[in-house]
């Protein structure tokens, strides 16, 4: 074997044990990556039953409804649909109908999104970036919510 051969396959191998890494590194962060999901795109592309997402939009007026054993149901809504949540656990106080939130955790069989993680803003004029942009292509933006601090989180 020549030299130039043999460096060759140096580089060869080298270039194989980096693709294996390299995927073995992706791999294992595809269980940790939370995709941002609105209302619409779960209605119209629904994700897998194990599939953790976060949902964005406004809480639907009226739709907000607490249990005394910590229950909380309430609608996610982008102006286009409207997907029924679920949530048990202490709410952020600044959780209210006709506000933005990003809940985290999965799409049940029938169509509830149970909630693991929910995310307010901490003043009236603070919206996500993710609910911005869902809100927009909606045609439900109200730019008088464009700024503000970063979202107090909740997790159960």
């Amino acid at each position: 074997m020549t030299r130039k051969k043999r460096r060759l396959t140096l580089i060869s191998l080298a270039g194989v044990v980096l693709a294996c890494a390299v995927g073995l590194v992706l791999f294992a962060l595809s269980d940790g990556i939370t995709f941002f999901t609105s209302p619409s795109d779960v209605l119209t592309k629904p994700p897998a039953p194990e599939q953790r997402i976060r949902l964005g939009g406004l809480v639907e007026q009226g739709s907000v409804v607490k249990k005394a054993d910590g229950e909380v149901l309430f609608a996610v809504t982008d102006g286009r649909a409207t997907v029924p949540a679920r949530f048990v656990g202490i709410l952020p106080d600044l959780f209210r109908e006709g506000q933005g939130v990003v809940a985290e955790g999965r799409v049940d069989a029938n169509g509830l999104f149970e909630a693991d993680t929910v995310l307010a803003k901490h003043d009236e004029t603070y919206m996500p970036k993710e609910v911005v942009e869902a809100l927009k292509q909606s045609g439900e933006w109200r730019p008088e919510d464009a700024s503000g601090p970063a979202p107090q989180a909740v997790t159960r």
